[in-house]
């Protein structure tokens, strides 16, 4: 395959159908001053396809997987075991083009796998409707602050200081450019209730997390009866969904809206995405919901089938009438997480979390157990903040030299918050016990 298949007889018909003398003329506008007067400094010329192919592998080579080593990093993407018949049902032809089902008739797999998936988002938030999933977890956080100002007509969103700040930065983004005023707490480990002193009559919602970017989790019950005793609304987001089947769920705390993170289900971590977000609310607020809902119906015959009941994106209906401008539906990633919730079963996911949370708990003895270390989560699921008598990022660069990755900086998340010996670790079920040994030995080995 070439890279630059026309010929320069090719280029020259082009040239002249559309009455240009040559391709510079199509940068007439464009400053002299700020043409290149030669190539980039540093990159090669153009190559073949053989050679680029190995400098690209090269590259790659330089990455290091989570499955290379001992892997404790998570805040938003975890490391889970995925079943390899997950990878062979999503590569069934029948699943080869799992985007919008503009056809019903035609498209009724998808669909079905669709409304599967909204049953199975809505049974682990305990909510009352999902919709078809959303490009990650971060966008649908701040498409959720925009439908709560839609709801209850006001514009000012307060977040969480434990709210994780790529969710955050997302939702400010939205938000500011539809003219919304976002109110953000100071990074906070444990410090989701203090939501309900800070609502108030202009606030359209308060958006918690839990747990959170620190691994606290908290019921946010108290925060829901504060919001809604002024007439907001409280967004739930959740970054880790699998602690969805050991925690309380947003559903039986009040909450108006839940989000989060679908990756730990389903969807390997891909050195960062693709993702599938997910996004869940009351039914009384069902049309103010962005992205698209499945439903079940009958067909003339009178047979169960399944059809897209609302689309509220651009693409379905008139620009000014959407709910949003920018929401799809992940459909690949939706069926991976299918997939692998339907393998997992309610048992299976009862299983899951308790190993997570078992690693977690060994990790954090393990820890507390090395000199100078101080455990600071006070409620976790499967991730702990802990803080080290060394800068965290020293910490950390020294553990790879160990072959442990031991999580992330704080101070990465939060600049400036005074968090600079505090890391971030998580365990999963594919953490084993050497590997939390190994973590505890070579950071008191590091902390000398």
């Amino acid at each position: 395959m070439r890279y630059l298949p026309l010929t320069a007889d090719d280029r020259a018909d082009m040239l002249k159908t559309i009455g240009a003398k040559s391709v510079d003329d199509f940068y007439g506008d464009v400053p002299v001053s700020a043409r290149l007067k030669a190539p980039i400094g540093g990159l090669p010329n153009h190559q073949g396809e053989l050679a680029v192919e190995r400098h690209m592998t090269k590259l790659a080579a330089k990455n290091r997987s989570a499955s290379e080593g001992r892997f404790f990093v998570g805040c938003g993407a975890y490391k889970h075991h995925i079943p390899a018949s997950v990878d062979h049902i999503i590569q069934r032809s029948e699943f080869l083009t799992t985007y919008t089902p503009y056809q019903p008739e035609i498209a009724q797999g998808t669909l079905q796998t669709m409304f599967e998936f909204q049953t199975q988002v809505a049974a682990l938030t305990g909510m009352e409707v999902a919709n078809a999933s959303m490009y990650d977890g971060s966008t649908a956080c701040a498409e959720a602050a925009v439908m709560a100002c839609r709801v209850t007509k006001r514009s000012t969103v307060i977040l969480s200081g434990g709210l994780h700040p790529h969710y955050a930065d997302t939702t400010r983004t939205l938000c500011e450019a539809a003219g919304i005023k976002v109110v953000q707490l100071p990074p906070a480990i444990d410090g989701e209730l203090e939501l309900a002193s800070h609502v108030n009559e202009e606030a359209a919602c308060v958006i918690g997390q839990s747990p959170n970017v620190f691994g606290t989790v908290t019921d946010l019950t108290q925060v829901a009866d504060a919001a809604h005793a002024k007439g907001a609304l409280l967004v739930s987001v959740f970054t880790e969904v699998v602690s969805l089947g050991l925690v309380k769920p947003p559903g039986e705390m009040g909450v108006d809206i839940a989000v989060g993170e679908g990756q730990s289900i389903g969807v390997p971590l891909g050195f960062g995405g693709p993702y599938v977000g997910l996004f869940t609310c009351r039914s009384k607020f069902l049309r103010q919901m962005p992205g698209r809902l499945c439903g079940e119906t009958l067909d003339a015959d009178g047979k169960r089938g399944f059809v897209l009941t609302l689309s509220t994106r651009e693409q379905h209906i008139r620009r000014d009438k959407a709910t949003s401008n920018i929401c799809t539906n992940s459909g690949l990633c939706m069926l991976a997480f299918t997939a692998h919730m339907t393998l997992l079963g309610d048992k299976g996911l009862t299983q899951l979390t308790r190993l997570n949370h078992e690693a977690a708990c060994d990790l954090a003895d393990a820890l507390a157990r090395v000199k100078g270390v101080k455990v600071l989560t006070p409620r976790f699921f499967n991730e702990i903040a802990f803080e080290t008598p060394k800068p965290a990022d020293a910490v950390l660069a020294a553990l790879e030299k160990h072959d442990v990755i031991g999580g992330v900086r704080a101070s990465r998340l939060f600049p400036g918050a005074k968090l600079d010996n505090v890391i971030v670790a998580a365990a999963t079920e594919c953490t084993t016990q050497d590997d939390i040994n190994s973590y505890a030995a070579a950071l008191a080995e590091v902390l000398k």
